[in-house]
């Protein structure tokens, strides 16, 4: 994919040169939120998260093929940390100084949504490139039935297991079905007096918990918004969280700690299981080698829909843009499948281009053969990767892309809470977060 920066080199030194002359006023209009409201008619700005320093070589070449079929058009690219994206947005949008494309989570999309903040992108595109990208990642891309973004990469959770730790609990294999994952709980609990796994509960951590929901069957919104949990399946669900947690199945710290704390149990060897993306059997071996040496990789626990939880990254326009056909042009370019293969390749995750995805697979198809009988990191990760690929088929972005998704989840996890600690029933809690949902 790289071409490296030889035949490059003079266009980037005067773009380089220009951009320093400009530095000032540049680095005023960034402290201010930057955007399309300050950009003259032949720059698109695009903001990413998170991605520089390591893909920098791979967006300038993208970005450079992208300006040699527009003479005349510019893009200056601005990479957002992660903590800083949301505020940031938020900000230029609040100013009118908003990006002409910028790359977000569905999560940070929706917050802005009732702001009516983005450019309805569906009858911009023609039916041949909607249906390029993966049906239910497509439709996991609506806002009320508004196509608000584009799918770009995703990544789906793998079960992370310590084959050593569950053998000495007498476990052969590693759960499939939340069932299994409470009799796993107490059977590790029991034989190894360690946990099985650690789940957080944190409002405003990991929606892990509430896909769980999902996966079992809890519709958790209707058509009209109004809570729907307030179910068979949703008491289900509630109970089956709360009785691990009274039953001592889960540490204490679950109700104050993140997601990170899970991180750091498995690598501690303290928990048998860690739900992850594939990576982090790389990650794992970098901290904890002993640990890693008895990790490999299982699908994703489900519950009776066998639903699996896909994290979606997409690009969106803003409505403020002045630039709105190219802006969608420039969004639909970046994640064609072409593109979207050579980033999945080189970012180690999922195209949501079927064609993309197709090939990468058939790609770690073949890699899986070649690492067949090795027991290293890389064969390991490479496992990993197949199977995250393979799973994509019957994946969804659990979680509906709907307003204030993350006060519904605040409102479940605190009743669920309560309902832990023996301050409520079951029966209450979930009226109680019902109630709290409806009444916004």
């Amino acid at each position: 994919m790289a071409q490296g920066f030889g035949r490059r080199w003079l266009k980037r030194l005067v773009r380089s040169l220009a951009w320093m002359t400009l530095g000032v006023v540049l680095s005023w209009l960034v402290s201010c939120g930057g955007g399309s409201g300050a950009a003259n008619d032949n720059t698109l700005e695009f903001w990413t998260m998170q991605l520089q320093p390591k893909f920098t070589t791979y967006f300038e070449e993208l970005i450079e093929e992208f300006e040699g079929s527009h003479p005349g058009i510019t893009v200056k690219w601005l990479d957002v940390p992660w903590s800083a994206m949301e505020s940031k947005i938020l900000t230029s949008v609040s100013a009118g100084t908003a990006p002409d494309v910028v790359n977000l989570n569905p999560t940070f999309a929706s917050k802005l949504a009732e702001r009516d903040a983005w450019l309805p992108l569906g009858d911009r595109l023609d039916t041949t490139t909607q249906e390029s990208y993966l049906d239910n990642i497509w439709q996991a891309a609506k806002l009320e039935g508004q196509s608000f973004s584009l799918p770009w990469y995703l990544t789906t959770r793998l079960t992370i297991f310590n084959k050593e730790l569950l053998e000495s609990a007498g476990i052969e294999q590693p759960p499939t079905t939340y069932e299994e994952l409470a009799t796993v709980a107490a059977q590790v609990r029991e034989k190894t007096g360690k946990y099985a796994f650690f789940a957080t509960f944190v409002p405003d951590d990991s929606g892990e918990v509430l896909e769980s929901f999902v996966q079992m069957g809890v519709t958790l919104v209707d058509d009209q918004g109004q809570a729907a949990f307030d179910s068979p399946e949703g008491k289900k669900a509630f109970q089956f969280w709360v009785d691990l947690y009274r039953n001592g199945l889960l540490p204490k710290e679950s109700l104050t700690q993140g997601h990170r704390r899970a991180i750091d149990l498995y690598q501690a060897g303290q928990t048998a299981i860690l739900a992850s993306s594939p990576e982090f059997m790389g990650a794992i071996a970098t901290n904890a080698p002993t640990v890693a040496a008895v990790s490999e990789a299982a699908p994703q626990v489900s519950g009776d829909t066998e639903k699996v939880s896909a994290a979606m990254m997409t690009l969106v326009v803003p409505k403020q843009t002045k630039k709105p056909d190219l802006a969608t042009e420039f969004a639909a370019f970046v994640t064609n499948s072409a593109n979207q293969l050579a980033f999945a390749q080189a970012a180690n995750v999922l195209p949501s281009q079927k064609d993309a995805l197709g090939t990468l697979r058939d790609e770690l198809v073949l890699a899986a053969e070649k690492a067949k009988g090795e027991e290293n990191t890389d064969s390991k990760l490479v496992q990993a990767r197949l199977l995250s690929a393979v799973q994509l088929e019957r994946a969804d972005v659990l979680l509906p892309p709907i307003r204030n998704i993350k006060l519904l989840q605040s409102v479940i996890y605190e009743n669920l809470q309560a309902a832990m600690l023996d301050e409520k029933t079951v029966d209450e809690a979930i009226a109680d977060a019902a109630e709290a949902w409806n009444q916004g």
